[in-house]
């Protein structure tokens, strides 16, 4: 299925997309969850009917009334989550930000993966990204893949994790440079440079509709792996491309550590961390050491920024700046 929360009357309803229409679960079948959140609190008793509900609407045996997906205010598929964490799973772009840094690559990326928590308060969908002054010291988009968990657990072994996705998302992991590289000289963060955006959507895709992309995990790591292109356009002009196949470390590990000796709630979001090649930090880094000349790029008032992932669909966002000139740089002793 492809789920999508969409503003009806000024509310979160959940629906699903078919053809690019939008039909509301609720009004497909009142029994149905009417949000993204009753779904997940719910999932076992609930996916089943919800599957066999959209195959009825996709194969017109159920009449319902959809409204079309362009045009419509799509917000966040999962608009509140639980918690949101974000990984670091792709070996490549962490080499290669080490490498634009003249320093080695760090051997523990290759024994665990790790994650830090970001600011579940901030996620939005597609649409606007308000920015502060502070934001545009070297703003970037970061290019991911995320999943929501969709039961609770804990302790949760990688072969036992991929039960707990409940469907996977674009991520763009916006970053203010500036205040990230700042506050983490003192081994601490991110966190003043990440907690201002966070975007996901512009759908939830769930596992079985990516069946046909899957792939083996590399070599020693265990959980499903997909075969979708990653791409990245700013102001239609393309700027980054990968693969979630690349992910060293899949999900289902990520997933294992996150519930080590702690609770996993339906809501919480894991994104995947940043693909190769899918920011401005590191392009940017490569450019500059191929050519001490390079000019930097990084994200402007008014840009637009569109991410795609096979399968998971396209994620648009503008960048807006606030009209203050606030800045706490400006306040530093």
């Amino acid at each position: 299925m492809k789920l999508v929360t969409y503003n009806d009357n000024g509310h979160g309803q959940l629906g699903f997309l078919i053809d690019n229409n939008i039909y509301g679960t609720t009004a497909a079948d009142s029994s149905l969850p009417g949000t993204m959140a009753e779904l997940l609190a719910n999932w076992e008793n609930s996916i089943d009917l919800m599957k066999e509900t959209a195959a009825a609407i996709a194969a017109g045996t159920l009449q319902v009334t959809g409204i079309a997906y362009t045009g419509t205010n799509v917000l966040a598929p999962v608009p509140q989550p639980t918690s949101c964490r974000d990984g670091y799973a792709f070996r490549q772009h962490v080499a290669a930000a080490r490498r634009n840094r003249k320093v080695d690559m760090i051997a523990e990326f290759d024994q665990y993966p790790i994650f830090y928590f970001t600011n579940h308060n901030a996620i939005q969908g597609p649409g606007e990204i308000l920015c502060m002054p502070d934001h545009f010291k070297k703003l970037d988009f970061e290019l991911e893949a995320a999943i929501v968990v969709c039961k609770k657990g804990r302790n949760i072994t990688a072969a036992q994790a991929d039960d707990y996705i409940g469907g996977y998302m674009i991520m763009n992991d916006m970053s203010a440079r500036t205040l990230q590289m700042e506050e983490m000289l003192l081994n601490l963060g991110p966190a003043k440079g990440k907690d201002f955006s966070t975007v996901i959507g512009p759908m939830l895709v769930t596992p079985d509709e990516l069946e046909p992309y899957k792939v083996p995990a590399k070599p020693g790591h265990t959980g499903n792996s997909y075969n979708l292109r990653m791409r990245c356009w700013v102001n239609g002009v393309q700027v980054s491309e990968g693969n979630m196949g690349d992910m060293d470390w899949t999900f289902a590990e990520i997933v294992e550590r996150c519930a080590y000796g702690a609770d996993i709630l339906p809501g919480d979001v894991i994104g995947s961390g940043t693909v190769g090649t899918g920011c401005f930090l590191e392009l940017n880094g490569t450019g500059k050491l191929q050519d001490p000349n390079y000019k930097e790029q990084w994200l402007q008032d008014g840009d637009v920024v569109t991410m795609e992932i096979d399968g998971l669909g396209h994620l648009a966002n503008t960048i807006v700046a606030e009209k203050t000139d606030w800045s706490i740089l400006a306040q530093k002793k």
